[in-house]
Parts: structure tokens; sequence; C-alpha cells
């Protein structure tokens, strides 16, 4: 937020600033979330599968409709970044800014992401959050972040004219890359704004910025979601680690993280049905 060539305040100023805001994106008629039925199936639910995403990389998984997956801390404090697509159209994508509209800067139990349009759809649901006592702190910041985009080597050229290569934008194209068998041309554009996994952040009072803070996540921390539709997903382990000093660095201390999927026993699901597409007619524009 500049500074520079600020005008003078009106002799109204004071009353201009008190307008009470409006929430853009009441979300109380959001569909209800079945936490519930939730934590019923995967009190039972068998681990099928399971990834471990390297320190400074990243890593692809899938989870289809009706299963759980979880993102845990397993050796150090460390943040992850994540993408999710339509395990079946890459065109279907998680949407960061929509999310964040609806949910607020920072998200935990009980709060979904969103896919991109024309979808518009849940596409996983936050079941469990070991990170959910943190709450907003005195500077601001909270865990689990929608206001950020992912570390990469575009902005580092720009800022610093620095190439470097393990960036989580990198990290997940690689990733999809060598999911698809494509090359890292034809991935990086379905690399998108991520869910900041365990990131602690959010913006200074005086200057409007996005800041970092060390993650309180520890070992044993762990996010779990709900998958509404077949998901991929890819994860990055920062190379900030933590993410207390930088997020682009060959010497932050670097983590594993765990991704572990989780199946329902057969009817523990009764009743839920996969979320369909946003039902919005295009030709009512026309």
């Amino acid at each position: 937020m500049t500074k520079m060539g600020t005008a003078m305040p009106p002799e109204d100023a004071a009353a201009r600033r008190a307008v009470a805001p409006v929430i853009c994106y009441p979300n109380e008629t959001l569909p209800d979330v079945p936490l519930t039925l939730y934590h019923s199936a995967r009190a039972e639910a068998d681990k099928v599968d399971e990834v471990l995403v390297q320190p400074r990389d990243a890593a692809c998984f899938t989870v289809p409709a009706g299963q759980f997956f979880r993102i845990s801390s397993v050796e150090g404090p460390q943040v992850g970044d994540l993408n999710l697509w339509h395990a079946n159209d890459l065109s279907e994508r998680f949407y960061s800014g929509k999310t964040r509209a609806l949910h607020g800067t920072h998200l935990t139990t009980g709060e979904r992401m969103w896919t991109s349009f024309p979808h518009m759809r849940a596409m996983a649901t936050i079941v469990a959050d070991t990170l959910g006592w943190y709450g907003v702190d005195e500077f601001g910041g909270s865990v689990h972040d929608v206001i950020g985009t992912r570390c990469d080597p575009y902005t580092g050229n720009l800022l610093s004219e620095v190439q470097y290569h393990h960036c989580c934008h990198s990290n997940l194209t690689r990733a999809l890359a060598d999911h698809l068998g494509v090359s890292l041309a034809e991935a990086e554009p379905h690399v998108h704004d991520v869910l900041n996994v365990f990131m602690c952040t959010g913006f200074t009072r005086d200057t409007g910025q996005y800041f970092m803070k060390a993650s309180p996540v520890r070992p044993g921390d762990y996010l779990e979601f709900f998958a509404e539709i077949d998901l991929l997903g890819a994860l990055s382990a920062c190379p900030g680690g933590d993410c207390s000093s930088e997020h682009t660095s060959n010497t932050a201390a670097c983590h594993p993280l765990l991704v572990e999927v989780f199946a329902p026993k057969a009817g523990a699901l009764e009743g839920w049905q996969s979320p369909t597409k946003n039902g919005y007619d295009q030709s009512h524009g026309r």
C-alpha cells in the first residue's frame, strides 16, 4: 500500500472511515457440511495409500470421491503448498480467490475448497485441523491461508535476479509433469494458486503487505480433508521450511510432509452424494 502522493483528508474523513462494512458473500446459505457423517465414516476408514513428500520437492496423489486424505507434519515444522484438480478434468481446479471470498483468508474445520468456473462446486472439505486452536494472533496472523500464491522463480528473478528451481511453483510443475507423463511446458499452465497448508500468514496493519511468520506446526499435527469429487492433488514441501525467515532457500531447515489416503467402510456414507456442477445457465445472458 503506497503512501506516496497521499491527499489531505477531507473534513468528513472520520465519518467516511466509520461506515460499517458489509460482508460481500454471506455464506449462511451454502450447502450444509455433514461433519457428523464424515467423522463417523472416518472413524472406521482404512488406510489405502500414502505418499511421502520430500523436502524442497513435490509429489502427486489421487483420492477418489468419498475418501479422506490427511497431510501431516512428521519430522519437524514444515509448510506445504497444495494444488487440487478434478482427477479426470484438469480444467476444474481449486479456486483460491472464490474460496477466500466465501470463507475468509484462512481455512479450518468445516470449510471447503471450491472449484473454478464454470464448475463452482465443493471439491474438498476440511474435517480435522490440529492447529484450529491457533485462531488469529496479535499480528493478524493465522494458519492455512488462501491469500498467498506460491513461491515461484519468476518473482524471485524479478525482485532479486535469482534463478531458483525448487520454489513451490517449480516443484508442483515437475510433480504434475511426471505424474501425467507430459513436458514441463505442458504441465505448468495447470499449476495454480494454492492452499498454504500449515503456513502462518496475514497482512501488516500499516502497509497492508502479505507477511509470514514461523509456523506453529509440529510433528503430529495434521490437516485432514474429505474428497467431495475425484481428486488429483500435488503437494510441495516449501523450501522455506517453517517460513520463519524466507520461503526460497537452500539453507532453511526443511522436512518431509506425509499424505495419507483413507477409504471408509462400505455403507458408511449412506445418503451422501458427490456435488454436481454449478447450475448456472449461461443462456440467460444472451
